[in-house]
């Protein structure tokens, strides 16, 4: 072979994945290098692929050794229990894996399915997954020592959630959807965590924001969803209470409706914040692009700090030559 092996590598990186088949029977050379890119990450599939997909990773263990990410959503499906077998022995296969990502059903979400991780060997640095929190997907977390983002989509039920304090000592990203105060305690508590993404319902109140003081560094990174009305004149005062030098604040309002002078008004508010670079405040709001350009500029009058805004219309507002301007 003429070219290194790496330089051939990176040009079947550049291959659309089903052309990569055909580049296997060329010989042992381009065979090897094509099944590690073939298997280094798996996409979410089809589920008829992804089954067979599955058994191959049970059937040929070098090749699930090659296996660096996998997605699996099965969202709209409801699945019987020999699947959920299925992953589990390919699963346990993968002990190159860094990033898994498992999304099932809202009727699988409800059952106790993560004996699904059990006897796996893998080190995550990456994990999602929308199975409920519950005492078995504790146990396996305790097992990830390495895990340094985690995102769990899943509900929040009666069954107990309690961590070890030495679990997930790197985890610095956590997102969750549907856990409430209980699970974001545990998972927040005494660990390095940067960044958080939550959401308020409203018979919460604002108790999952006391959680956030719990990490063992302060916030930098905060992406709350609220589905409730609350004003932004109600909600900015409450997470500047808590993280006042937080770097990066995300909102997105899902349930209220807000004119654009309800933003104006909010602009003395920000002045709590003594850090704030990055700005996001997605909600309901009938608002021009002059309307707009006048809520970016107040704002970043009450918050000289800000780099960057953006606003229910999606577009990102940020200073140029003294003058606030938008791209998008």
């Amino acid at each position: 072979m003429s070219q290194p092996l790496e330089i051939v590598e990176y040009i079947f990186q550049e291959l659309p994945l089903g052309d990569l088949p055909p580049v296997l029977r060329v010989n042992s050379h381009f065979n090897a290098i094509a099944l590690r890119i073939l298997y280094r990450v798996i996409p979410d599939l089809p589920i008829r692929r992804s089954i067979s997909c599955l058994k191959s990773l049970c059937a040929v263990p070098s090749h699930a050794a090659l296996v660096h990410s996998l997605t699996i959503d099965w969202t709209h499906h409801r699945v019987i229990g020999n699947l959920f077998r299925l992953l589990n022995r390919a699963l346990q296969n993968l002990s190159a894996l860094r990033t898994l990502s498992v999304e099932l059903s809202p009727h699988d979400n409800h059952l106790s399915i993560a004996w699904i991780f059990k006897e796996c060997s893998f080190q995550l640095r990456c994990f999602t997954t929308s199975v409920r929190c519950d005492d078995a997907l504790a146990r396996f977390l305790e097992t990830q020592p390495r895990i340094s983002e985690l995102c769990l989509r899943g509900f929040q039920t009666t069954s107990p959630f309690i961590l070890a304090p030495e679990a997930l000592p790197r985890l610095t990203s956590f997102r969750a959807v549907h856990a409430g105060v209980p699970v974001l305690s545990q998972v927040l508590r005494g660990r390095p965590v940067e960044g958080v993404s939550l959401s308020l319902f409203q018979e919460d109140g604002f108790s999952p924001l006391d959680t956030l003081m719990l990490s063992s560094r302060p916030i930098k990174r905060l992406t709350i969803m609220s589905l409730d009305n609350t004003p932004p004149n109600v909600l900015l005062p409450e997470v500047a209470l808590r993280i006042p030098k937080l770097e990066a604040l995300h909102v997105v309002v899902l349930m209220a409706q807000y004119t654009h002078r309800v933003l104006q008004d909010s602009s003395p508010l920000l002045a709590r914040f003594s850090g704030l670079r990055y700005l996001t405040f997605m909600a309901g709001v009938t608002s021009s692009h002059d309307d707009e350009q006048e809520i970016a500029v107040l704002w970043h009058k009450a918050c000289p700090t800000l780099k960057t805004i953006i606003l229910p219309k999606g577009k990102v507002w940020f200073e140029r030559d003294g003058k606030w301007t938008c791209c998008g």
